[in-house]
């Protein structure tokens, strides 16, 4: 059985997208429960996944994370009616 790992990023009015949480366990169970409470979108990516892990809170993801991330989310743009920038209107 593998273990439950979560993490988050905070895009919006960053420059790049930041780590803003992670955990494992209970932890990640919360991270993803709170996401789904306020309607943020929620991906599955397992490689993704343990490639941010590696980074700690409050840290920038790497330029090689970029086109991996971008996709993500674009995604969520999508599922939400949304595109890049209308989050600066909220």
């Amino acid at each position: 059985m593998t273990r439950k790992q979560a993490v988050a990023l905070e895009y919006g009015l960053n420059s790049a997208p930041v780590l803003t949480a992670k955990g494992d366990a209970d932890v990640a169970e919360d991270i993803i429960a709170e996401a789904r409470r306020r309607g943020v979108y929620v991906a599955e990516d397992p490689q993704l996944l343990a490639l941010l892990s590696r980074l700690e809170l409050g840290e920038e993801i790497p330029p090689q994370l970029y086109t991996a991330v971008a996709v993500v989310l674009s995604w969520a743009y999508w599922l939400k009616g949304m595109r890049p920038g209308d989050e600066k209107n909220l």
